[in-house]
């Protein structure tokens, strides 16, 4: 088939593997900065420096196909003529979180929003922004013609910003106003938020094609961050993937999309057809960092205090809730550290009491998504705190499943990469029909397997004879948390 090239443009730069396009193997790769944000505002120009300079050196010589992904949650307001209102919000603004409970307030509350879209608004949605925006720049607001975010504008603009604007049902679920239940937008909800309708992007299907440059370089669908590294993962049914970083964000790959009422659950749509169900926690690495600060050392020095504790911290349980929690629904509380006695009141003890209360905040997680129907035979583990040791001995039984590792690489660029392999041979044929895949979910009638790549480099623990050791952990942790909190887990899912 030839190459094909995948590029990652995160809030900090901009990531691009160049791949075999029948066997995913990377033949070369670029990387570049983006400038320092200030702020929560960006130019998107930056992006397209950036990723000029990453392509730099004839990077994509020889290159057919190419997908984009980028930055989950951003918006880039336009005007009739395609030109920015103002510069493009990011995904970690916060300033919005008024403007997410006033929304909420005016559908009718989280179960409205939970059935409407699969997601109650928080300040990272694009709906949620355009509320803040009408609310607080009226001018700029009464502007606004259309909406994209960053992967749709960096490949509008590798196409030389054509007439056709398109995204993928992963990024459109990240919105807000995109139903993840009935694979359409909700414009009503756009005039609800903006207080007027706005041109939205085409949706492609998973293996669609957004165009071809004037070099005849194909353009992929593009997706967001997040589902790019799932694919580019391998992940399917009966994965979960933990990413831990500062928080956590527990998800994995369904066959449905899930309605949760409470909102604790939010349905993204994936790059594959399926659907990505997320949980998140307000505390992850967050408590390994805040821990090994107490104790005068790093977080490889926390990991072999921890090693030298035994299961269960000698009765020590650290609720982990340091920033308030989401998971379960928690915002105005503490962490909170249980169960010292004069002989439990050292060093390694705090740590082991560390690391288990983050993984069992994120088991809690997990069975949120298990509860709802989601069958969960393998975790991955992402972030750098994935490579303690500690955590890889004490997550299997946790978690009571087998744990993988992946060894650190760019997935969210190698998962747009396949994405511009399947579309490559969709568009010429080279690839075969599905066998017994889903026929077309997210658009287009005839379904063709995505090219199959080998999975990612591993290493994978086995809960093995401490099952019932991580059970037990898990068990002291719960009689603790239910007792602080009665109830609160309860009402998730």
């Amino acid at each position: 088939m030839g190459i094909v090239a995948g590029l990652d443009s995160s809030s900090e730069s901009t990531r691009i593997v160049v791949c075999d396009a029948d066997t995913g193997a990377v033949v070369r790769q670029g990387y570049a900065p983006h400038p320092v944000e200030k702020g929560h505002e960006v130019d998107p120009q930056a992006w397209l420096i950036s990723l000029g300079e990453a392509a730099g050196g004839g990077l994509l010589e020889g290159v057919q196909a190419i997908g984009v992904a980028a930055q989950p949650h951003g918006l880039l307001p336009l005007d009739v003529e395609g030109n920015l209102v103002r510069p493009a919000l990011v995904g970690n603004d916060k300033r919005a979180q008024s403007a997410a409970a006033d929304l909420i307030d005016s559908l009718g509350g989280r179960t409205a929003w939970a059935q409407a879209v699969g997601a109650v608004p928080q300040a990272t949605h694009a709906v949620t922004k355009l509320r803040w925006l009408a609310r607080t720049e009226p001018a700029h607001a009464a502007r606004i013609a259309e909406v994209m975010q960053p992967h749709d504008w960096l490949a509008w603009q590798l196409l030389g910003r054509p007439a056709r604007r398109t995204t993928d049902r992963g990024g459109a679920s990240a919105t807000g106003f995109w139903s993840a239940a009935t694979e359409s937008y909700r414009p009503d909800l756009v005039e609800l938020a903006l207080g007027h309708q706005v041109r939205l992007p085409e949706l492609l299907s998973p293996s669609g094609t957004a165009g071809f440059t004037p070099e005849g370089l194909l353009i992929s669908a593009g997706t967001g961050e997040t589902m790019a590294a799932a694919f580019g993962l391998g992940v399917g049914e009966g994965d979960a993937v933990i990413s831990l970083g500062a928080s956590g964000s527990v998800f994995g790959i369904h066959h449905e999309a899930l309605v949760d009422p409470s909102g604790t659950i939010t349905t993204f749509a994936d790059a594959t057809g399926r659907y990505l169900p997320v949980v998140h926690t307000s505390n992850a690495v967050r408590v390994l960092r805040g821990a090994a600060e107490m104790l005068g050392t790093d977080l490889a020095g926390l990991s072999e205090l921890a090693m030298n504790s035994s299961p269960g911290a000698y009765g020590m349980v650290l609720l982990p809730y340091l920033e308030g929690e989401r998971t379960p629904h928690l915002p105005h509380t503490a962490g909170s550290l249980h169960g010292m006695r004069r002989d439990s009141m050292k060093p390694e003890h705090l740590a082991r009491a560390a690391v288990e209360g983050m993984l069992c905040g994120l088991a809690d997680a997990l069975d949120v998504l298990r509860g709802r129907g989601m069958a969960v035979r393998r975790v991955f583990l992402l972030g750098a705190a994935a490579e303690l040791f500690a955590v890889q001995a004490v997550a299997p039984a946790l978690f009571g499943v087998p744990v993988v590792v992946p060894q650190p690489a760019e997935y969210a660029a190698l998962g747009a990469a396949r994405q511009a392999a399947w579309a490559w041979g969709v568009a010429h044929g080279t690839l075969g029909p599905a066998g017994g895949a889903e026929s077309g979910a997210g658009g287009g009638s005839a379904w063709v397997d995505p090219p199959q790549w080998p999975a990612a480099a591993s290493q994978i623990f086995e809960p093995g004879e401490e099952l019932a050791v991580g059970q037990a952990v898990r068990q002291q942790y719960a009689a603790v948390r239910d007792e602080s909190y009665p109830g609160a887990l309860q009402r998730e899912g």
